[in-house]
């Protein structure tokens, strides 16, 4: 029943985005079902065969020793004891990681090491799927860098691209988390197998969802290009580079923990609203949690979820997209161990997305920067991005969730 459910809610996804397209005859076939069954076997590579869950295991478990290595840093600036003191909090072992990974990613691409990354896998998808070299670039590079920095690498083509190839770079930025935001969770407690198989799912989904709601019908520049900065910009050296991302790192550390400060004090303030005027009316349990979970509920069924946790994981998704990804995960690992496997699965694969509606104004302010002459059409473009990105994340729910319940 679980797998009809969830193949039912994969139908439900490509019929939305159908209806959402604005020239379906324009729709390539042969793009969509190849991205589609991309976007699938890399689901079912880890979930469902062995070997592939044994290698991501060996990957992931390289990757929590990487993230070791940053908490020695952390523990070497805050004490050592820090922990048993005040316990797990967020300021202290979440944040840092993120400015740790943020400068390692910063030393990797002045090495050269991710641009040979993103330009191999990006020339693969723009062979098998025949979008641009451009776009595919872009949506490989969103895996590992956040929706503002992955634009970067196709700076020089931002200007003179055709709508639907703008179109896939933001829905690529709005499907994908950064890589450092990715490791913060990971020392919440999200499981950083998944997160990363949601990662690499998203880039063919991201590109599959673009051209679906707005197809190519434009011709589009075909010149390879990988760099991810202009030289003017390059860093002179190592030191530089490490410098820079662990600026970049703390700046987007600072940021989210200022959100957080922001959103959960709002939020608890609303709930104290919605609890008293509730309770006017016999009601004592009216919150923002309580009104999401039964206006996602729905979704969360049709993502398999089985409808006695559907109200608590329609929650989830809806705090992601009416707030944010960060405060979602947070909330999901506070109740992560009363959910069932599969739901766990499901809700940690929809929330991996920058897909939030606080995303329209970052990509008008980060992408708006870099390609100025396209604010008007980033701005127009913003809410159904957030939209395309939704249902990459929901599709990847799905694709996981139905090849989870085959094992």
């Amino acid at each position: 029943m679980q797998v009809a459910i969830g193949l039912v809610g994969m139908v439900t996804i490509f019929a939305i985005a159908i209806l959402l397209s604005n020239n379906r005859s324009a729709i390539n076939l042969r793009t969509i079902s190849t991205a589609f069954l991309i976007q699938a076997a890399i689901a079912a590579l880890i979930l469902f065969v062995p070997a592939g869950g044994l290698v991501l295991d060996k990957v992931v478990k390289g990757v929590q020793t990487v993230i070791n290595y940053g908490n020695d840093g952390i523990a070497f600036v805050f004490g050592s004891n820090l922990q048993a003191t005040l316990g797990f909090t967020i300021a202290f072992n979440v944040l840092p990681v993120i400015v740790f990974f943020a400068a390692l990613m910063s030393v990797l691409y002045y090495l050269g090491v991710m641009q040979r990354v993103v330009g191999v896998f990006g020339g693969w998808l723009h062979k098998l799927l025949n979008t641009s070299h451009a776009e595919s670039v872009s949506a490989v590079s969103n895996i590992f860098v956040g929706h503002t920095d992955a634009p970067l690498v196709v700076k020089p083509y931002l200007a003179g691209m055709t709508q639907s190839e703008l179109f896939a770079v933001m829905t690529g930025g709005c499907a994908t988390i950064a890589g450092a935001v990715m490791m913060g969770y990971a020392q919440m407690g999200v499981e950083l197998k998944y997160l990363i198989t949601a990662s690499f799912m998203a880039a063919p989904g991201a590109l599959m969802m673009a051209k679906i709601m707005m197809p190519e019908t434009e011709p589009h520049d075909e010149r390879p290009h990988t760099e991810l900065v202009d030289e003017a910009d390059a860093p002179v050296n190592i030191f530089e580079a490490i410098g820079n991302g662990a600026m970049t790192g703390m700046h987007v550390a600072m940021a989210v923990g200022a959100m957080l400060i922001a959103f959960v004090g709002l939020i608890y303030l609303l709930n104290g609203v919605l609890t008293g005027i509730g309770g006017w009316f016999g009601f004592e349990g009216l919150t923002l949690q309580w009104l999401l979970g039964h206006a996602f509920s729905p979704i969360a069924f049709l993502l398999g979820v089985p409808w006695a946790e559907a109200t608590q994981a329609g929650s989830l998704i809806g705090q992601k997209l009416v707030i944010n990804e960060f405060y979602a995960y947070v909330s999901f690992v506070e109740i992560k161990d009363s959910l069932s496997p599969y739901t766990q699965l499901v809700v940690t694969f929809a929330l991996c997305g920058f897909s939030n509606l606080a995303s329209i104004a970052i990509l008008l302010g980060g992408l708006g920067a870099i390609a100025p002459s396209r604010r008007h059409d980033i701005a127009r473009l913003g809410l159904r991005a957030v939209i395309g990105g939704t249902l990459v994340n929901l599709m990847n729910a799905s694709l996981a969730g139905f090849f989870f319940s085959l094992q």
